[in-house]
């Protein structure tokens, strides 16, 4: 259990919620603490959400706040969020009256607005970095006061024409930061690896529970490794599968998996992208629907541009379309390999020369 965190002096992370607002918070932290060793590093996360189980078992000291999400809920739901919201600025603000911090870097997702809304009442320097196509609400408002915003993709700051912007890439944490064997050197058995996300996609799970025992069928050396995520794990994993079809709830080595796999399915959160263009695997990309902006179809399109990835999107019938698309890339090794492209990825190295140079 780590301790609760002494914001004095302390760069402070914020951002959760989902995988892809949490770990380029990760990425950032881990890279602050090699370049300043001596610098305090905190996290403010929310008490629901992946860093609610991450941090506690990480060695970051850390706030768990109650928050939630309000946009598109009822009009009472997002009455009890605002309240919360509210409540917790104001917990921030009388903590860091006290113990003021040096600087407030944030990754995005609910956690983030009183984190930022209190940083900008007392006047403490922040940072915003947005990994998606489209900014979300959050970043428009706040942006305009960030001494900058780091853009994971060149396309948003067409959006935010009042901020400091600078495109910058997506963070990676610090085990995608290595070399990663070659795609044209994997050999059999072949893994199909699905990205169900760290929450859980129904939809796209569902999908691939259906295909999977034609596709190992039509495959005999190919194998299928499954991340669900928690909410669906524990439906799905008692169902009839396929021998060769392994379902796990998360993925705590989700760069060897990667590294294993000669195709991927998922969705396309910018970290789950920017990490594929890492380590240069071939993907089936099926955005979520109702993502903020259709930033995930956004962030599937450049990948497609950059040849990349395939673009399905999330229509019926899902299974259909993603078993004809996935047998076209496990029957063709040069299809899958003309889309293997490795991307050595520096964003965290540019986010933090940035803040040094920003905050002397």
């Amino acid at each position: 259990m780590t301790e609760r965190p002494t914001f004095t002096n302390a760069l402070v992370f914020t951002g959760g919620g989902t995988g892809g607002h949490f770990f380029p918070a990760v990425a950032l932290a881990e890279g602050a603490k090699a370049r300043w060793p001596d610098l305090a590093i905190a996290f403010v996360g929310a008490a629901r959400g992946i860093e609610a189980r991450k941090l506690p078992e990480s060695p970051w000291p850390h706030l768990l706040v109650d928050v939630e999400g309000f946009l598109g809920r009822s009009p009472w739901a997002a009455l009890r969020s605002l309240i919360k919201l509210w409540k917790a600025r104001r917990q921030l603000l009388r903590l860091w009256r006290k113990e003021r911090p040096w600087a407030i870097i944030a990754t995005g997702g609910y956690v983030s607005a009183p984190a930022l809304m209190a940083a900008k009442a007392l006047a403490i320097p922040y940072f915003i970095h947005e990994s998606n196509a489209q900014p979300g609400a959050l970043v428009k408002l706040m942006s305009k006061g960030a001494r900058r915003v780091w853009c994971g993709l060149d396309a948003v700051q067409a959006h935010l024409p009042k901020a400091s912007c600078r495109s910058m890439g997506t963070p990676v944490r610090a085990a995608f930061l290595r070399a990663f064997g070659p795609a044209e050197e994997l050999v059999a058995p072949f893994r199909l690896l699905v990205l169900g996300g760290s929450g859980g996609a129904r939809a796209l799970n569902e999908a691939v529970l259906k295909i999977a025992p034609e596709l190992l069928e039509t495959f005999p050396d190919w194998e299928l490794l499954h991340q669900t995520g928690l909410r669906d794990f524990a439906d799905l994993n008692p169902r009839p599968h396929h021998p060769r079809h392994t379902l796990q709830p998360f993925l705590e080595q989700v760069d060897a998996d990667l590294e294993a796999a000669s195709l991927v399915i998922s969705r396309s959160g910018a970290s789950t992208c920017a990490e594929l263009m890492t380590c240069g695997r071939p993907s089936i990309l099926v955005p979520m629907p109702g993502s903020a902006g259709d930033h995930q179809t956004m962030n599937a399109r450049a990948m497609v541009e950059a040849a990349r990835a395939i673009l399905l999107p999330q229509v019926e019938p899902l299974g259909e379309r993603l078993r004809l698309e996935a047998e076209k890339l496990m029957a063709d090794r040069a299809l899958r390999l003309a889309l293997a492209k490795q991307t050595p990825n520096v964003a965290v190295e540019r986010c933090l020369e940035d803040l040094a140079e920003q905050m002397t």
